[in-house]
């Protein structure tokens, strides 16, 4: 065969597989085209097929690979520390549910103590003269002037007279112990009552003492005042108990009745976390906030104080086979909420999941994770972020959400 010929053959041969060769290449190259995705460098959830400006900043968007075809991140050691990522074993468990309350300490009414006066006269002297004072039982609060006790007082040395004098006649007697009494309804203690009969002198000044412990809420006179009877002098709340004022909204209050324990903590002091059982419900809803009151007893020891913040976890069911886990492993958006999970070494997956019951610090997840034995407790948004800037596309991208 001539060389022409040879030369023929193999330009003819070139020519039949170049078309083939080219429309291959223009089918790779538009598949390439079609899979390119651009997104925003500060906002990641934006992404487009084509090249444009972000619709939030107006920046301009830049191409993202799309990397590995497998629904997963791989970071290198030093990507891992620098987002913090830190993770924790999980297994399933019977959880109980609960709701958290918002509530507030306030001051029991039942154990405040209002001082006033027994009988009409002049606050000779105020041994206490502004609130917050701390009042012990037996302690001396103010001295009266009253003309009226001197009478009574006067009336009880001259009935002990006649009994020492004639004490085979029991109308004396009775009339002593009738004058004993009358002074005692007047704030005459037992120990005043012997000062009175030793001295065997009348005075027409008596100092109150303190009936029970608190601390001053109320000052209602000052010094030099007259007051008649029963006018309030001084009121006393004692700490040593305390009610919990909870909040309930309708929907809630199915859920309650009285005795219904529940879990109480106060912030900053944990010492003081423990289970109480309701004691009060309010007969009706406030129209004004649509909330319905409901209160506990708490014994304070005189620690803690009215107005308070405090917490209450109130217990609304169980849940069998449930993961509990921190409130920050959850990444929630429109389409739902997911979690990422450890698959290897500095590699990660995105997992849908169904969540439950939450409070401040835990959700439990009812459905998504089983056979997950590790999941990312911190920086899972941050990854979510780097899974949109490498891959171009959402973690939840090709989840089925119906079923979840």
């Amino acid at each position: 065969m001539s060389m022409e010929r040879k030369r023929f053959i193999r330009s003819l041969a070139l020519a039949s597989i170049m078309p083939s060769l080219f429309i291959a290449a223009c089918s790779n190259d538009e598949k390439a085209v079609t899979a390119q995705k651009y997104t925003c460098p500060m906002h990641p959830q934006v992404i487009k097929d084509a090249p444009g400006s972000c619709p939030v900043c107006g920046m301009d968007l830049v191409p993202v690979s799309s990397g590995s075809d497998k629904n997963e991140l791989i970071l290198m050691d030093s990507q891992v520390q620098l987002a913090n990522i830190t993770t924790m074993q999980i297994a399933a468990a019977n959880l109980g549910t609960s709701k958290v309350l918002n509530a507030r300490l306030i001051s029991n009414p039942e154990l405040t103590e209002v001082i006033s006066s027994r009988y009409a006269g002049r606050v000779e002297r105020l041994y206490v003269k502004e609130t917050g004072r701390q009042v012990s039982k037996g302690q001396p609060l103010f001295q009266i002037y009253s003309e009226e006790l001197q009478t009574l007082q006067q009336d009880f040395l001259l009935q002990t007279k006649q009994v020492a004098a004639f004490p085979a006649e029991n109308i004396y007697i009775t009339l002593r112990e009738a004058a004993r009494n009358k002074l005692k309804l007047f704030g005459y203690s037992d120990l005043q009552i012997a000062a009175l009969l030793r001295a065997n002198k009348i005075s027409p000044y008596v100092t109150i003492n303190a009936a029970a412990s608190g601390v001053v809420k109320e000052v209602s006179v000052s010094e030099g005042q007259y007051v008649s009877e029963g006018s309030s002098i001084l009121r006393l709340e004692n700490f040593d108990q305390l009610w919990v004022e909870a909040d309930v909204y309708p929907a809630e209050a199915s859920s309650i009745s009285l005795g219904t324990p529940v879990n109480v903590s106060v912030n900053g002091f944990p010492e003081f976390e423990q289970t109480l059982k309701i004691n009060f419900i309010s007969p009706q809803i406030d129209p004004s906030s649509q909330i319905l009151k409901v209160r506990a007893s708490i014994q304070s020891k005189g620690k803690l104080q009215p107005g308070m913040h405090a917490t209450v976890l109130l217990s609304t069911g169980k849940i069998n086979n449930g993961f509990a886990i921190p409130l920050a492993a959850v990444v929630r958006d429109g389409k739902g909420a997911h979690v990422w999970v450890k698959t290897g070494k500095n590699t990660f997956s995105p997992r849908m999941v169904t969540t439950g019951q939450e409070d401040a610090n835990q959700i439990i997840i009812t459905s998504g994770l089983e056979e997950v034995k590790e999941v990312v407790v911190s920086g899972a948004y941050l990854l979510s972020s780097e899974y949109i800037l490498k891959k171009g596309l959402d973690p939840m991208a090709g989840h089925d959400m119906s079923k979840m």
